[in-house]
């Protein structure tokens, strides 16, 4: 654990707090974003938490896991949510807040209308016909992959209220513009990487603009994935878990190969990107261990790298301000962050 962590209880309904999701669990971190002292609590007990999301019109936080979907109006108390598939890797929700979407393993699609309430019953999930119409269609997963594929990233964006984003790990991007209905592959192709549809998220810098990050590359479009251009040419990192976007910049940490490696790579690196322009290499503080999980914390952009460490950008570069525990034999597979303020 890191030096900055100490065991004392978090109060609860803290007015400002980081949640982050980790390999058992979604915890609260108070106390950031000051340097210093911070502490943690868990809140959710949960097999390895992939997304850790909040939507403008819906009240509360979502979890995405191994073991499910879960919800929490207040982000102390968390309900499992009857999603069909248990293996939950991606949510998001319609701009007007009347839908929500769980993206599975195996990649399937599936939607609620919240404005029914909460769902308590797998009826009260339909499956998107329009995806699943798309998935029989084509040939998704790999062998290391037990043959399967998993929705990773499911995106929308207000300026496109009928649009959902999907990536699909093995599978590529793909878009509905018609709230899932119908669906376009917008592969990313032409390329000389090998994994350029091992989507592991898709960032959407405004509706039309995505960046992609794959085992084999950054990439970005700005035809909402009809066209792509590659950003990660000035270094040999391949390997990229997740990108954040912030007022012009896209940060992604990047990795020689993938997760199996991080334990003995020395050498991560933060790659970014200014205006869509091919990224560069800035000033990392921990090169022993990959950014993969960022949230934007009063105006500062955060990250939290595969060792727990948190570090905030700030006007003289990174500095350390935090850390989230990081249980197991595998360290910080995902991260993934939310800073709350009620």
């Amino acid at each position: 654990m890191d030096a900055t962590q100490t065991d004392k209880p978090v109060a609860k309904h803290v007015q400002n707090m980081l949640y982050a999701g980790t390999d058992d669990g979604v915890y609260r971190i108070a106390g950031v974003p000051d340097p210093g002292e911070t502490t943690a609590e868990k809140g959710l007990d949960a097999e390895q938490v992939y997304r850790v999301e909040s939507f403008d019109d819906i009240d509360g936080i979502f979890a995405t896991s191994e073991s499910g979907l879960y919800h929490s109006p207040d982000g102390d108390d968390w309900q499992r949510l009857p999603v069909p598939e248990e293996q939950v890797y991606a949510v998001t929700a319609s701009p007007d807040g009347e839908r929500v979407y769980a993206g599975t393993r195996p990649a399937r699609l599936f939607v609620a209308d919240w404005t029914a309430g909460v769902p308590t019953d797998s009826d009260d999930w339909r499956e998107v016909e329009g995806f699943r119409a798309l998935r029989e269609q084509t040939d998704w997963g790999i062998p290391r992959h037990d043959g399967m594929a998993q929705v990773r990233s499911l995106r929308t964006h207000p300026d496109a209220p009928d649009r959902i984003v999907a990536g699909v790990e093995v599978g590529g991007v793909h878009v509905s513009d018609d709230a899932g209905e119908t669906w376009q592959n917008r592969h990313i192709e032409g390329f000389d990487a090998p994994h350029t549809d091992d989507i592991h998220h898709v960032e959407l810098e405004d509706s039309e603009t995505f960046v992609a990050t794959t085992g084999s590359g950054l990439y970005r479009s700005t035809d909402a994935g009809r066209s792509w251009t590659r950003l990660d040419t000035a270094f040999s990192q391949r390997y990229f878990r997740q990108s954040f976007a912030h007022d012009g910049t896209v940060y992604a940490g990047a990795a020689p190969s993938s997760t199996a490696s991080w334990a003995e790579d020395d050498d991560h690196v933060l790659a970014v990107s200014r205006g869509g322009d091919v990224a560069e290499l800035a000033d990392w503080p921990t090169p022993e261990a990959v950014a993969i999980g960022w949230t934007l914390v009063e105006g500062d952009v955060v990250a939290a790298n595969h060792q727990g460490t948190l570090l905030r950008r700030t006007s003289d570069g990174w500095e350390r301000v935090g850390s989230v525990p990081t249980p197991g034999e595998v360290r910080g597979r995902y991260m993934p962050l939310l800073w709350r303020e009620p």
